[in-house]
């Protein structure tokens, strides 16, 4: 399991888009209808979290703080495989800054994407 399935199951998505089973055949005159995507209240459960914890953690701009929040690794080594994972352009892999950046916006925008609530002002 790579680490951004680790980020969806410790939020509660069922399973990632990518990893959703196939409809069987269907006949040609009944097309299947597209799976509803479950809405997961990503920022309730961030904002709860962050309140519950000790550190003064800022997920809304640390991809540190949203792995550690979580309770997964936040590591250099970590971060470059969730980036790896993600696509994470070779131009910013060499540059931690920037490629943090990167993850921590292509990570919300996931969760998005999976039917996270994430805000708009995050997501830009």
């Amino acid at each position: 399991m790579g680490l951004f399935s680790a980020i969806l199951e410790k939020l509660g998505f069922n399973r990632p888009a990518a990893e959703a089973v196939p409809a069987p055949e269907a006949a040609p005159s009944a097309p299947a209808a597209p799976a509803p995507i479950a809405m997961v209240d990503v920022l309730g459960q961030l904002e709860g979290l962050a309140a519950a914890n000790p550190q003064k953690l800022n997920w809304k701009v640390s991809i540190v703080d949203l792995l550690k929040l979580l309770g997964l690794e936040s590591s250099f080594a970590a971060r470059k495989e969730l980036a790896t994972e993600l696509g994470c352009p070779a131009g910013k892999m060499g540059d931690s800054a920037q490629m943090n950046m990167w993850l921590h916006k292509t990570v919300l925008q996931k969760l998005a994407e999976n039917g996270g609530n994430i805000p708009k002002e995050l997501l830009d």
